[in-house]
C-alpha cells in the first residue's frame, strides 16, 4: 500500500477513533465485572477493530524510527496490541532479568534461558548492547550487587560495574539455561535459578537446593518446569518451588524449614514484601491462578496445606498467573499471563490494573518507585510513569500512569520507539 498524505490522515483518524472506543467499552467492561462480578456481565466482550490499519501503521511507525519522528507519530497513533499479534507470533522475543542500575538506567536480556541470549543497557531511550557472551544478570534484594553470568563464570559486582567482589567459575551448574539469578547481598553467594535445578553457588561449592533426590529412583534427574526461588530482602531465606513441588521455604544455607502448599494447581512464582513480614506465592491453572500472602513472623512455624482454606494466609489474588513480580514501599506490582500489571496491597486490595498485552515476563522499578519497566514475550518493553495520568484515551486500566515510549525488540527487525 503505498501512502499519501490523504490516506495517511484517514488512517491516523481511523486509528483513534477505533482505538479510543475499543479502550472505553473495555475501561466500562472491567468496571462492571470488578464492582458486580463477571458473572453478571451480559454485554459483548469489545474488539478492536483496527486490524486492518497494522499493516500501514507498522509502515509509518518504521519510516518515523527512520526519519527521528517517533514523538510526532506517537502523538498520532497511540500505541496497541492486539491489531499487532500478527507480528509478534512471528518477529517476537522475550525481555527478562530486568534490573534497575540508577536514575533512567536498567539493565535487561533479550531471550528466554533455552535460547542464545543479548544483553542489553538502556539509559533513557537509548539502547547499548553489551557483550555476547553474557547469560544472565541479576541484582541483590539490598545493597546493589550486580551479578553477570559469562562463559560458565559469575562474577558479581558492587554496582554496575563496580569493584569485583567474587568470581564463581561453574563446574556442576556449567552450560546450563539460567532462568533467574539473585546475588546474595554481600556478593558472596549467588542463587541460580535453572530447569536443571536451583543452585546456591559459592566460592566453594554449587549446592543444588531444590529438587531433592528421590534416593529410591535409580534414574532420578533434576529437571524444572515452572521453576521459581526468591530470597528474603535481608536473605535470611530462600523459597523454591516448581510445577512438581510446593513451595518449600529454606534458610540461608538451604535447610527446609516450612512449607506453602499451592490453591491453585502449579506453584510458579514467589516474593517476598519490601520489609520482609510477607510471603507471596502463587500457583497457576492454564492462564488463571491465585496468589496468596502468608505471614513471615514465625517462619519455621509455615505449613500451609495445598489446596485447603485457611486462616493461616490471605487471599492476595485469585485470577492471576504471575509470572513476575517487584515488591515496592506501598504494594506489590505483579505482572500476569493476560498482558496485565496489577498493584495489590498486603491485604489482597487491588489498587490499580494497566493493561499493556502479551505475557508480562519481567518488571524492574526505580528506586524512588516512580518509574516502571516492564517486558513482555510480545519484545515490547515499556516505560511508565506510574501516577502521571494517562497519556491518551487509548490506556485500558485503572491505573493513572503515562507511558514514556515503548521499545520494540523484535527478530529480524532494527530496535524500533514507539
Amino acid at each position: 500500500m503505498k501512502l499519501t498524505d490523504n490516506n495517511i490522515e484517514s488512517i491516523k483518524q481511523e486509528w483513534n477513533a477505533l482505538g479510543s472506543t475499543y479502550a472505553t467499552e473495555v475501561n466500562t467492561m472491567v468496571k462492571f465485572g470488578d464492582a458486580y462480578g463477571w458473572e453478571n456481565w451480559k454485554g459483548e466482550e469489545p474488539k478492536d477493530e483496527r486490524n486492518h490499519l497494522a499493516d500501514a501503521v507498522y509502515q509509518l511507525l518504521k519510516a518515523a524510527n527512520t526519519n527521528h519522528t517517533v514523538d510526532q507519530f506517537r502523538n498520532d497513533f497511540p500505541p496497541a496490541h492486539t491489531p499487532f499479534i500478527k507480528f509478534m507470533q512471528d518477529h517476537g522475543q522475550s525481555i527478562e532479568q530486568l534490573q534497575f542500575i540508577d536514575a533512567q538506567k536498567i539493565v535487561f536480556v533479550l531471550g528466554t534461558a533455552y535460547q542464545k541470549r543479548q544483553a542489553y543497557v538502556l539509559t533513557e531511550d537509548i539502547t547499548l548492547k553489551l557483550d555476547e557472551s553474557i547469560t544472565a544478570i541479576g541484582k541483590s534484594k539490598q545493597q546493589n550487587v550486580f551479578a553477570i553470568a559469562s562463559n560458565n563464570t559469575i562474577i558479581t559486582t558492587q554496582g554496575w560495574e563496580g569493584d569485583i567482589i567474587a568470581t564463581f567459575n561453574l563446574d556442576k551448574s556449567k552450560n546450563i539455561g539460567i532462568t533467574e539469578m539473585i546475588p546474595f547481598n554481600d556478593g558472596l553467594k549467588v542463587l541460580l535459578v535453572s530447569s536443571d535445578g536451583i543452585f546456591i553457588i559459592s566460592s566453594d561449592a554449587e549446592n543444588r537446593i531444590h529438587p531433592l533426590p528421590d534416593l529410591e529412583d535409580d534414574e532420578w534427574e533434576p529437571y524444572l518446569d515452572m521453576e521459581n526461588a526468591t530470597l528474603s530482602n535481608d536473605n535470611k531465606y530462600i523459597v523454591v518451588g516448581d510445577q512438581c513441588c510446593d513451595h518449600r521455604i529454606l534458610d540461608h544455607n538451604g535447610n527446609e524449614i516450612g512449607e506453602v502448599g499451592p490453591q491453585s494447581s502449579y506453584p510458579d512464582f514467589c516474593l517476598f514484601s519490601i520489609d520482609d513480614t510477607q510471603l507471596i506465592t502463587n500457583s497457576c491453572h492454564f492462564y488463571n491462578g491465585v496468589t496468596i500472602g502468608v505471614d513471615t513472623s514465625n517462619v519455621k512455624d509455615i505449613n500451609i496445606v495445598a489446596y485447603e482454606e485457611s486462616d493461616d494466609y490471605t487471599t492476595i489474588d485469585d485470577g492471576m498467573r504471575v509470572y513476575c513480580g517487584v515488591a515496592t514501599s506501598k504494594y506489590y506490582i505483579l505482572g500476569d499471563a493476560f498482558g496485565y500489571i496489577k498493584a495489590i496491597d498486603k491485604q489482597g486490595h487491588c489498587i490499580w490494573k494497566y493493561f499493556l498485552g502479551s505475557t508480562i515476563t519481567s518488571i524492574t522499578i526505580s528506586e524512588d518507585e516512580n518509574t516502571l519497566w516492564v517486558g513482555s514475550a510480545s519484545g515490547m518493553l515499556h516505560k511508565l510513569q506510574l501516577d502521571k495520568g494517562f497519556r491518551d484515551s487509548h490506556s485500558i486500566g485503572t491505573g493513572n500512569h503515562y507511558e514514556d515510549f515503548r521499545l520494540i525488540f523484535w527478530k529480524d527487525e532494527p530496535i524500533m520507539k514507539w
